[in-house]
């Protein structure tokens, strides 16, 4: 299928190799997710080299507000997801997980004070996060969305706004393999961080055109390096967006009156009616955003920047369609737990499964 439409997610019924063995109960496996911008957790039991999310949390927290400024975490963002921090341990306790993982990204990588904050998380919290290279969010990034690549294209490029960076994997895939990364990059760019230089409110032309060209700039060097537009040109490139931006313009193309994920994840957009979205969106000022049931009043300040670094993506390497990714770092942890249970070096291409 060559990006044709969405591809099923698993009802989660087949028996898990480490779930119910003898009778007892499968254990719950916990995977946090601690951004620039969003806290995220996934509970989720073992259904063979898969899982079955038993439930999950979300909140913006903004961890890095004022981060490019001052080159620190305020004490408003910590005390904010500090707060989240810890509905999540309660959550973890009250389903009795039994193998937890939690990582940190961009904001704690580039923060002069994020060692002392993560100690700070652990002592109110008992959450150990570990910061992690953006490398290695790249690719947990990447076994979170491997079950939607299209396999009919021999390349992907994959790619994931952040509130702090952006992530772009440049993938191979092989017949019968796994995808397999050529390059990643990290663009030092993000929703958070352009929406605190450039401003909230509507965005001129000029402005839009700048923040395309600024992105770009990053995209030319990785783009040379790797021949991606000549892949690009002879149709062989399937591509595919793992962001609040990419699922939130998700909603808007189907034009839910909320958001939805089981009818975005997985989603095929038409580029042009993407590039559309993202000039009407930005014309609008905060207000007018924020009234958009699918986007809100904690994205509205932020949406436009996202649609800047995804239009100039798209400009970059012109595919016809993107696929929209609602998973992530999030099911990569899931998987490569699951895989280490089960005494497997690496997770397959599991698909995420619900209940």
């Amino acid at each position: 299928m060559r990006d044709g439409g969405r591809r099923p997610s698993g009802n989660g019924r087949d028996a898990g190799v480490n779930g119910g063995r003898g009778g007892s109960p499968a254990p719950v496996f916990a995977a946090l997710d601690l951004g620039t911008n969003n806290c995220r957790m996934l509970l989720a039991k073992p259904v063979n080299q898969s899982f079955r999310v038993v439930t999950s949390f979300s909140r913006i927290v903004r961890l890095g507000e004022g981060l490019d400024a001052t080159g620190m975490l305020c004490e408003a963002a910590i005390e904010r997801t500090v707060a989240a921090l810890k509905i999540c341990a309660g959550m973890m306790r009250d389903h009795k997980v039994a193998t937890s993982r939690g990582v940190a990204t961009e904001a704690c990588r580039r923060a002069c004070n994020g060692h002392d904050f993560l100690k700070r998380v652990k002592a109110e919290t008992g959450i150990n996060l570990t910061p992690i290279s953006s490398d290695e969010e790249a690719r947990l990034t990447l076994a979170g969305c491997a079950p939607l690549l299209d396999p009919d294209y021999p390349f992907a490029l994959v790619f994931d706004i952040g509130g702090g960076s952006t992530e772009l994997m440049w993938i191979a895939q092989d017949s019968g393999h796994a995808p397999r990364p050529i390059g990643i990059r990290s663009l030092p760019h993000g929703v958070v961080t352009l929406a605190e230089r450039f401003g909230r409110d509507a965005v001129p032309d000029a402005v839009y055109e700048h923040l395309v060209g600024l992105i770009d700039d990053h995209l030319a060097d990785f783009d040379a390096e790797h021949g991606i537009g000549a892949r690009v040109s002879e149709g062989g490139v399937t591509m595919l967006g793992t962001s609040g931006t990419v699922t939130t313009l998700g909603g808007l193309y189907l034009k839910l009156p909320r958001y939805d994920r089981s009818r975005v994840d997985g989603l095929v957009m038409e580029i042009p009616a993407i590039t559309d979205l993202n000039r009407r969106l930005a014309a609008m000022d905060c207000a007018a955003r924020a009234r958009i049931p699918c986007i809100g009043s904690e994205r509205a300040d932020l949406v436009v920047m996202g649609c800047a670094i995804l239009e100039a993506i798209v400009r970059r390497w012109p595919v016809a369609r993107l696929r929209a990714a609602d998973r992530g770092i999030r099911e990569g942890l899931l998987l490569g737990m699951i895989a280490k249970a089960n005494g497997q070096g690496r997770p397959r291409r599991a698909r995420r499964r619900r209940r």
